[in-house]
Formats: structure tokens, C-alpha cells, sequence
């Protein structure tokens, strides 16, 4: 998979929420052999092979990733994460709102999975040939970028991937020359995890699954091994640290 080649085989860790099924599915139409992922293991996406996974089991991770061994892809996508819980507690506005069961849970939806994900399918990656490990990250996970405060767990957990994704880079480097591992930013994308904070957006900032799909993979078509360990925007921007 050189800079700008098609895709032979991908694997997307997430594919029933809103961007990962829109990257699966496109990823589809690119006739590359497709993995598509979710805790049910049916995500619905036609042309795919399905699996399932469970970021509360690491031993469902690992069973996923020896599946895909004997053809290992050349493009893994962790679309996985969460903004607002399953109890509706959503991020906060005040340290005094800090909860550490809550902290934990985002923590491991959006940092400690993307990391186990990684453990068990980065030493799938050849290491003679262009391979790409993309997790979705955050602008909000930037230090030097944060204005605004608040979002406490949601930003920590990014930003902590975002370190995350940097280390893999450089231990992945020294044996894989031609790897790359980044964090993508998508952008505000019409999906359940936005749809409680889309009322204040301004007109033109909320994307369609589609179009921040075909965004996205524009952005990992052109990344190369210089690029590793960065974490760039939906127009191909690097984002700071």
C-alpha cells in the first residue's frame, strides 16, 4: 500500500457507529477486502467480513486479530469511542463535576481500548510494506490548542491516545520503516456521539458520515512514514500536541 495505492485489506474496529460503517463501507467500494467489527459482530455492512469484538475483553481483541492473521491488512481503523455514557452522563463543564467512575469509563472506551486494539494488531503489519494503524482522536485533545476548558475526561482520554499513538510510532519504527500510526480528527460529524451538541453549531460545520469518511481516507492515502506519530485533521492538517 505505497502512498496513494489502493487499499488490499483493511480492518475497522467500530464499524456499526456513524463513521465507522461509512468508512467501511467505503472502503468497500474500493474493492479492498474488508473487516468490519462491533460488540454484536454484525455490523450489516455488505461485502465485508464481520467480527466481533468487545473493548471490556481484551481476549475478544486477540481472537479477532488472529482471524485476520494468515491475511493480515495493510490499513487498520479504530472508529471506536464515546463522548456521552450509556447513562447520559456527557462531559463535563466544571471539575467539580468530575466523577471517577465516569473518568474511568470514557478512559476505556477512548484510550485504553484504541491502545489493546493496537497491541494485538500492530505485530500483524509487514514489515517491509506500507501499513497504517488510525485511531479517531480529537482537536479537543490538544494541549497547546485548549481555549475553552471544561470537557474534562472526553479531552484527557483523547489527549492521552494522542501520546499513545506517538509512542507506537516510534517502537513500531524501528522495525517497520514503512508504518504509520496517526490519530484522525474528523471534524463534527452527524452521528449519535455529536447529535447532543449539534444545536449550537454554526451553519456548514456538521458533516455527513460519508463525506468524513471519504475525508478521512483522502488524508490516510497520502501519509507516509515521516508522518507517523502525528495526529491530523479531516483536511489533512497536522493538529498540535
Amino acid at each position: 500500500m505505497d502512498v496513494g495505492k489502493p487499499i488490499h485489506r483493511a480492518a475497522v474496529f467500530g464499524a456499526s457507529g456513524g463513521i465507522g460503517r461509512a468508512l467501511a463501507e467505503a472502503l468497500v467500494k474500493q474493492d479492498a477486502e474488508i473487516w468490519a467489527g462491533c460488540r454484536s459482530g454484525d455490523p450489516g455492512i455488505a461485502g465485508a467480513h464481520s467480527f466481533a469484538f468487545d473493548l471490556d475483553d481484551e481476549t475478544s481483541i486477540a481472537e479477532a486479530a488472529d482471524a485476520m492473521s494468515d491475511a493480515p491488512p495493510d490499513l487498520v481503523i479504530v472508529a471506536s469511542g464515546v463522548l456521552t455514557l450509556d447513562d447520559g452522563t456527557g462531559p463535563e463543564r466544571s471539575y467539580l463535576s468530575l466523577d471517577p467512575n465516569a473518568m474511568e469509563r470514557v478512559f476505556l472506551l477512548n484510550t485504553i481500548g484504541p491502545a489493546i486494539i493496537a497491541k494485538h494488531m500492530l505485530p500483524l503489519f509487514d514489515r517491509k510494506e506500507r501499513c497504517v494503524f488510525a485511531a479517531l482522536s480529537a482537536r479537543v485533545g490538544s494541549i497547546s490548542d485548549n481555549r475553552l476548558g471544561g470537557w474534562h475526561s472526553y479531552r484527557a482520554s483523547k489527549a492521552a491516545l494522542n501520546m499513545l499513538l506517538r509512542n507506537f510510532a516510534i517502537e513500531l519504527g524501528r522495525t517497520h520503516k514503512q508504518a504509520v500510526v496517526t490519530g484522525l480528527h474528523p471534524g463534527t460529524v452527524d452521528t449519535q456521539l455529536s447529535e447532543p451538541f449539534q444545536s449550537n453549531l454554526p451553519d456548514g460545520q456538521l458533516t455527513a458520515p460519508d463525506e468524513a469518511a471519504a475525508n478521512l481516507l483522502e488524508v490516510i492515502s497520502k501519509l507516509g512514514p515521516s508522518d507517523s506519530g502525528k495526529i491530523f485533521d479531516y483536511a489533512g492538517e497536522v493538529i498540535p500536541a
